[in-house]
């Protein structure tokens, strides 16, 4: 199973999307925003990043584009709940594998890591 970080500023989100993927068999670690995130990348390595795009200090697009640089084989997956956010990440297309549209159902969040893991 994968190694993935999960970077979202709201807690309760962060953690139901954790708890999820851990009953999936994933090993899941969390950080509050994307500053919080990089480090975590900084410090070990993992398949696959699920980041909110809307965050205090650094956002998800930001994120993602260090991310890429520094760690081009992780995988990135991104959650938004804004409209104008998700077209904001069009400049990252090869980048990332997707943008998941909050609200979402666990089903849609699992099967989106999963085909972002098989990708």
């Amino acid at each position: 199973m994968a190694k993935i970080l999960i970077t979202e500023d709201e807690d309760s989100l962060r953690s139901f999307v954790a708890r999820a993927l851990r009953l999936d068999g994933h090993e899941t670690f969390e950080a509050a925003d994307g500053a919080e995130g990089l480090e975590r990348l900084e410090e070990e390595s993992f398949d696959l990043l699920l980041s909110d795009i809307r965050m205090p200090v650094m956002d998800g697009i930001e994120l993602a584009h260090r991310a890429a640089s520094s760690f081009p084989d992780l995988k990135i997956l991104l959650m938004t709940g804004y409209a104008e956010q998700r077209e904001r990440a069009d400049d990252l297309s090869a980048k990332i594998v997707d943008v998941v549209s909050k609200p979402f159902a666990l089903p849609d969040i699992r099967d989106a890591v999963a085909r972002a893991l098989a990708g």
